[in-house]
């Protein structure tokens, strides 16, 4: 039966797929970059030290040619206090948010493709000025800038992956996302553990205009989203591009019907063209229908047809980050410093190849147990590893501690990590996907500045009240039991699933 499974697979999978796959996730690839390439070398850039890289001796050829004119036109530093500092790291969120509340009407309208070449547009323009920048108000614009354009990744991304891939395989292609992710954070903390020191760390900010640029060649490559042509009225050609997808010879024909039971042209109006109409007008393929074509940002909450939909995807995007995990990504040099007898910044690393390896190793298993399991098993995994790290912190047991955060991180892959990218494709049809994808991504940069703002507040606040360290782990495995909660009472299983209306036992789309 495996084997089968095996071949099963192998046989859905082709080199172009797996290429134009690549190609997309360069996007959120970038996310993880930009989102932690400030926290190895923040004390660096800050002028608060000169260097925090142990290696700097092997690295000391990059002096020779590091970023700097002869005029000395870009300093080694750029004095911050921590409120500015503060203020350059949070406005990467501030951008995340519009861009991911942009991005879904937007891919809607004018396509997936677009979309992702704005977004590498965005990408080179706000690496391009964080590199150069030689006082906090121009990092900060380069941060909002490169905001955006992970805003919108984050939407987008997810979103054609799963309109590509087999059915079959889409759990598997959507935990790509999350191990892209974890990729562009591990380079970023591998860079910075070179690079962290004089003026040699805007090579790391740098490089992401290297990896932008990249993205940017490779979509010439890439497909519009066939799923996307279907909705839009252009049946043969997304027949023809799902045909190259797949390869010569493979049935397309059971996703060509899942594109008319989603609202898709039907197979005797292939020809006629599906979106003639202006915005907010009926839709001609289904005749006595009142449903738009595409949703807004504000009618999928008002719609009682949606409003489910939304609140799981909400919900779920609150617990991946209520659970914690940020905790983690963006102040595990500072937490985790008296833990092991090493450097801060090598232990990050370590810590990010654990997520990177155990979110390839897990990205199976929402395709085999399901997506509300494998959420459910991440939860309570987190849960019980942050009631577990509060304890040994408090008691000062450090070796429990370290393996603690491992495990912490190695549950969230299991489903927090991957899951919540796949879901808002898979609990509404094409008309609602992309509002539900902007829902969704905009409750995840809420919840991630509301961990990033106040989570090292809220912590000095409990340590100062309650003594010791580690107090605020206690509130993370609180929230995690809440979140299963949640989850076991409005995340339906999307797994094995014909369509929507399945999903949610309906018997009809309207009343």
């Amino acid at each position: 039966m495996a084997g089968g499974s095996m071949r099963q697979c192998l046989r859905d999978i082709t080199f172009y797929l797996v290429l134009v796959i690549a190609i997309a996730t360069l996007g959120s690839l970038q996310f993880g970059f930009h989102l932690a390439e400030l926290n190895a070398p923040q004390d660096v850039i800050t002028c608060r030290k000169k260097s925090i890289s142990a290696v700097e001796r092997i690295t000391s050829w990059v002096t020779s040619s590091r970023p700097e004119t002869a005029a000395g036109v870009l300093s080694d530093c750029i004095p911050m206090n921590e409120a500015a500092f503060a203020t350059v790291s949070s406005i990467f969120t501030l951008g995340g948010l519009a861009g991911a509340l942009c991005a879904g009407p937007f891919s809607s309208r004018r396509g997936r493709l677009p979309a992702m070449r704005a977004t590498a547009f965005f990408y080179i323009v706000g690496a391009a000025v964080e590199s150069v920048a030689g006082s906090a108000w121009v990092m900060a614009v380069g941060r909002l800038v490169s905001g955006l354009g992970a805003g919108a990744s984050t939407v987008i991304v997810p979103l054609y992956i799963s309109e590509i891939s087999p059915p079959n395989e889409r759990g598997l292609f959507g935990a790509m996302t999350q191990v892209s992710i974890n990729v562009g954070i591990l380079g970023t903390h591998t860079l910075g553990y070179f690079l962290s020191y004089g003026s040699a760390w805007r090579w790391i900010l740098g490089a992401g205009v290297c990896v932008a640029t990249a993205q940017a060649v490779g979509l010439l490559a890439v497909p519009e989203s066939p799923a996307w042509l279907a909705a839009h009225g252009d049946a043969t050609k997304a027949k023809r591009t799902l045909q190259r997808i797949r390869g010569r010879g493979f049935d397309i024909q059971d996703e060509v019907a899942a594109w008319n039971r989603d609202g898709g042209p039907g197979t005797n109006a292939e020809e006629e063209g599906l979106l003639a109409q202006s915005d907010g007008a009926p839709s001609p393929t289904a005749p006595g229908s009142k449903k738009p074509v595409h949703l807004g940002f504000v009618q999928v909450v008002k719609d009682p047809l949606y409003r489910p939909a939304i609140v799981a995807v909400v919900g779920v995007m609150f617990a991946q980050q209520l659970c914690g995990i940020n905790s983690i990504v963006m102040y595990s040099v500072s937490l985790l410093a008296n833990l092991l007898p090493m450097s801060s910044a090598l232990l990050t690393i370590l810590i990010s190849m654990v997520n990177l390896v155990m979110t390839i190793a897990c990205s199976p298993l929402p395709d085999r147990l399901g997506r509300k399991t494998c959420l459910l098993l991440s939860i309570v995994g987190q849960g019980t590893s942050s009631l577990a790290l509060a304890l040994s912190i408090v008691f000062g047991a450090k070796i429990l501690s370290a393996i603690s955060v491992l495990f912490f991180v190695g549950f969230f892959a299991v489903g927090l990590g991957p899951v919540p990218f796949i879901l808002a494709s898979e609990l509404v049809g094409q008309e609602a996907v992309g509002a539900t994808q902007s829902w969704c991504l905009a409750a995840n940069y809420v919840a991630t500045f509301l961990v990033a703002q106040f989570f090292p507040i809220v912590n000095t606040a409990l340590n100062n009240a309650l003594g010791g360290q580690g107090w605020a782990y206690f509130v993370f495995a609180v929230l995690a039991a809440g979140s299963a909660v949640f989850v076991s009472l409005k995340v339906p299983e999307t797994l094995g699933k014909k369509d929507v209306d399945d999903v949610w036992g309906r018997t009809r789309r309207l009343d």
